[in-house]
């Protein structure tokens, strides 16, 4: 065996700090050799297989204080880096006031990666399965690194991951959630034009390859109003899985924005959709299948939400 290739297969060296500095500080140390590590679900999908050499230092985050749990503020909710994904599916203030987040939480992996994954894990992924619910709740990243901390919208983090970075050892720390992205307005537009209060739906869904433990092909988030003359308003729209970059279909939003809820309109977007949602292939799904499945399932929600109360539960089961 070579020296290079016994380095390649010796056991990494593993740091427990307790503190968000103490572990940035080890990272800044290590640099390129050291990497962040809770669960580790997804790392080691790209170690074990050989696809990533693993780090000669492995920084693990389960004894960091702070950094794990749900602490509700004024005008948002602080969820920790370190929550895991068992602990987002089941958190009474996430299901109420973030439910879609709560609701992907639930949707990813098997009950034993869950119980290991955690969020900041899912996130640092790019590719994450929660990113489009996160996306429609305008989450925000807050990150600790050489001048403490500072928060960064996760849309924006997303575009710019692929540039350099002011310090590429920064640790995740937090994701807030804004309630005003969750909360809807009793002098909303709908409500203002009609002097009714519109009907508010959400969902979240994905789309895999098997029934358990299944790797995304497609995950979308859809939330808005439906005005009492049957008028969108409100709507919000992202799309990721796979391979594929989540994204949020702004110009999308503001084109619906007071369209009426009907067949012409739903086809419309349909066809929009299909021309700006970029997927990235794969060997299991190729990017005009997922283009199709993104499109059926946003157009899909929103014809539900049109549907008299009755209706929209048959249609839904």
């Amino acid at each position: 065996m070579t020296m290079e290739s016994a380095a390649a297969t010796a056991a990494p060296a593993v740091w427990q700090p307790q503190a968000v500095r103490e572990a940035y500080l080890f990272k800044r140390r290590w640099g390129p050799g050291g990497t962040y590590v809770s669960g580790g679900t997804l790392l080691r999908t790209r170690w074990e297989p050989g696809l990533e050499r693993m780090p000669s230092h492995l920084i693990h985050l389960g004894a960091v204080r702070g950094i794990a749990g749900v602490k509700p503020m004024p005008d948002r909710l602080a969820v920790g880096s370190q929550t895991t994904l068992a602990a987002c599916g089941s958190e009474p203030l996430l299901r109420e006031s973030f439910p879609l987040l709560a609701e992907a939480a639930r949707a990813i992996a098997s009950p034993s990666v869950r119980q290991l994954a955690t969020l900041g894990g899912n996130v640092m992924s790019a590719i994450g399965d929660a990113l489009p619910a996160l996306l429609l709740y305008d989450a925000e990243l807050v990150w600790y690194g050489k001048d403490g901390h500072r928060a960064e919208p996760l849309a924006d983090w997303l575009l710019r991951r692929s540039g350099p970075s002011a310090d590429p050892h920064e640790l995740l720390a937090y994701i807030h959630l804004p309630y005003g992205a969750a909360r809807y307005s009793e002098d909303s537009p709908p409500a203002q034009q009609t002097g009714r209060r519109p009907k508010r739906f959400a969902a979240y869904r994905k789309v895999g390859r098997r029934e358990a433990f299944t790797p995304s092909v497609v995950t979308v988030a859809v939330s808005g109003e439906l005005a009492a003359d049957g008028r969108y308003y409100g709507v919000r729209l992202a799309a990721g899985g796979g391979q594929t970059r989540p994204d949020r279909f702004g110009r999308l939003e503001q084109w619906l924005e007071g369209r009426p809820a009907e067949t012409g309109t739903l086809a419309a977007l349909h066809e929009r959709l299909m021309e700006q949602f970029e997927p990235q292939p794969d060997a299991f799904a190729d990017a005009a299948y997922r283009k199709r499945t993104a499109a059926h399932l946003i157009t899909a929600v929103l014809w539900q939400a049109a549907l008299p109360a009755g209706e929209e539960e048959a249609a839904c089961s």
